[in-house]
């Protein structure tokens, strides 16, 4: 059963100056892994975290930085969640999250679909 769905549009020169602003962002966002990623492939990510909070409705126990976007060896995305935020998608009753990012023409996009058995 579908538990919720969320989206997210990130306009990457926007996204660009605002890192290079606040150069400390980087840290408060991205894990580790995610840091050295190219531009159009963090806007990508911060889109997708973006996407997960709209799926469960909002942040409550949520943290930036346990939200993890790692690839398959085919390139495909998924989430590596750990800490606070693993707990809120076991405590809702998710079992699976399905997830597609996207990047071209100066924006990126994310897509996530929760499903599982409400409780």
């Amino acid at each position: 059963m579908i538990i919720g769905t969320g989206i997210d549009l990130v306009d990457i020169p926007r996204f660009e100056r605002t890192l290079e602003r606040t150069p400390r962002l980087r840290e408060r966002l991205f894990a580790p892994a995610e840091r050295t990623l190219r531009l159009p492939s963090l806007a990508a990510r911060y889109a997708a975290k973006e996407a997960l909070i709209k799926t469960l409705g909002g942040s409550d126990g949520v943290h930036w930085t346990e939200i993890e976007i790692a690839s398959e060896a085919s390139g495909r995305p998924h989430f590596v969640l750990s800490g606070s935020t693993a707990a809120v998608i076991e405590e809702r009753g998710i079992t699976k999250l399905h997830l597609t990012l996207s990047h071209d023409a100066g924006l990126a996009a994310a897509f996530v679909v929760a499903e599982g058995e409400p409780l």
